[in-house]
């Protein structure tokens, strides 16, 4: 059996799964300390600024520590699982607990995953000097003391390391606004890691002392609880993260960028309802989702064909307008982590049948919450369905990179002028929202009036496409 000696620790880093994101907070581990893993397993689930992405490790080896807990935000690069693997002369350790006693050895005499480490997609190996966290040197059967394996992990000597305590990014900016010199506080967090707790911990101290300095605690006495600055029986506070943190980066981005209009039409869908309740009776639909958002993304399409140069962009940096000839339709959706707005690609190109399977696996997708971050890249033009909340119409926001967005009211039954008289109809309200800069008001109009006059009179669907 090959023991630790005999292997090497890989430490597993915080991929990139989205071609440019920052960081990620990680949902859940599927793995614990001692398990065996192989090449390609899933080993947890992380909440990227785009979607909820799982991770597969590399390579096979046994897991020596998770380095994070679940709910934690990591930076790209960082390392966030270690896995013992076999050396160049033996196999995988069957599990840490099982390994012999060894004697002390030199951190030169262990093999080093330097140079070695497999690049993942979407992020390489660091070229300047990556601190890692030290391994705990108390452990049974440990092959090396502690101050060896913490300087191969940090890659340089343990005297180094000891000058800077271990702390993520987000404790040291609390620290510092608290004013709390970390050097000075014990860590709580494994590892010798200074957590939020040991932080605020040490900045009540300081503050009792300020508003009663005759107040004195035991040296013995436990550490006291972080006290809040708000009412926590009157209010909850979310941080933001994740989907949310990107959508609202976004949209702000985009309302504070693009020069919004939006124009508003009302129009009679009645036969746009009658085609759905009949396209469900057809064999070819037979199976698929079949709804008024169906004809109404079949209704843009049509639209945009007609128009072509609503389908655009906006390039600040070469003063350009960029004119797409392929549409991938974003649809905006809600789900429990936030709004995404995965797409269609080449939406124009697909047949009726194509489209309604495209939209029912892009809705259950999106439910279960495993949207990808490329189903959510390259949109051209948007639809958001705010009717389904019993919403009359709104002006909805454009996403970043797009020109047009259109968002569809609920579909009520009204008393509308049909044929001369006053009859009960299915009414709803198309909102479209434009940016200025690309598409003038002509454009915009001619556009919305496509989709209205289509929805009116489904048989336009096949005169015009």
């Amino acid at each position: 059996m090959t023991t630790m000696t005999e292997a090497s620790v890989r430490e597993f880093k915080m991929p990139d799964v989205g071609e440019g994101l920052t960081e990620a907070e990680i949902l859940k581990w599927y793995v614990q300390p001692g398990d065996t893993v192989t090449d390609g397993q899933v080993v947890c689930e992380v909440e990227t600024a785009k979607a909820a992405v799982e991770l597969p490790i590399p390579y096979d080896g046994v897991v020596r520590e998770l380095h994070f807990p679940e709910g934690t935000t990591v930076d790209v690069g960082t390392p966030i699982i270690a896995v013992a693997v076999a050396g160049a002369g033996g196999a995988a350790p069957e599990a840490p607990a099982e390994q012999p006693a060894a004697a002390p050895a030199p951190a030169k005499e262990e093999p080093k995953p330097e140079g070695r480490q497999p690049v993942l997609v979407g992020y390489g190996v660091a070229t300047s000097s990556t601190r890692r966290r030290p391994r705990k040197g108390a452990e049974a059967g440990s092959p090396a003391p502690a101050q060896a394996i913490q300087a191969e992990l940090n890659g340089h000597g343990g005297a180094v390391a000891e000058k800077r305590p271990l702390a993520k990014p987000p404790v040291r900016k609390l620290a510092k606004d608290l004013g709390v010199d970390l050097a000075a506080i014990i860590p709580s967090g494994p590892d010798g890691i200074i957590t939020r707790e040991d932080v605020h911990a040490a900045a009540t101290p300081r503050t009792a002392e300020q508003t009663a300095p005759v107040v004195a605690a035991p040296a013995t006495a436990a550490a006291p609880a972080p006290v809040a600055s708000y009412d926590t029986a009157r209010e909850t506070r979310i941080p933001v993260k994740g989907v949310r943190k990107a959508t609202a980066q976004a949209m702000v981005g985009s309302a504070f960028t693009a020069p919004h209009v939006t124009e508003f039409v009302t129009v009679d869908v009645t036969r746009t309802l009658k085609l759905v309740e009949e396209l469900k009776q057809d064999k070819d639909m037979q199976g698929l989702r079949v709804n008024p958002l169906l004809l109404i993304a079949k209704a843009l399409l049509v639209a945009i064909k007609r128009n072509p140069d609503i389908n655009a962009s906006w390039d600040e940096a070469n003063q350009e307008i960029v004119v797409k000839h392929y549409v991938n339709l974003g649809i905006a959706a809600a789900t429990p982590r936030g709004l995404i707005v995965p797409n269609i690609k080449d939406a124009q190109s697909k047949t009726l049948p194509q489209l309604a399977e495209a939209l029912g696996e892009l809705v259950a997708t999106a439910r279960e919450g495993k949207t990808s971050p490329a189903a959510m890249q390259g949109g051209t033009v948007t639809i958001t369905n705010v009717g389904v909340f019993g919403v009359d119409t709104g002006t909805p926001i454009l996403n970043p990179g797009e020109s047009a967005i259109l968002a569809v009211g609920a579909i009520k039954p009204q008393p509308w002028v049909h044929k001369g008289k006053v009859k009960p109809r299915q009414v709803t309200t198309l909102a479209l929202s434009f940016d200025h800069r690309l598409v003038d008001g002509e454009l915009g109009s001619k556009v919305l009036a496509d989709v209205a006059a289509i929805l009116e009179q489904p048989k336009r669907l096949i005169t015009w496409a």
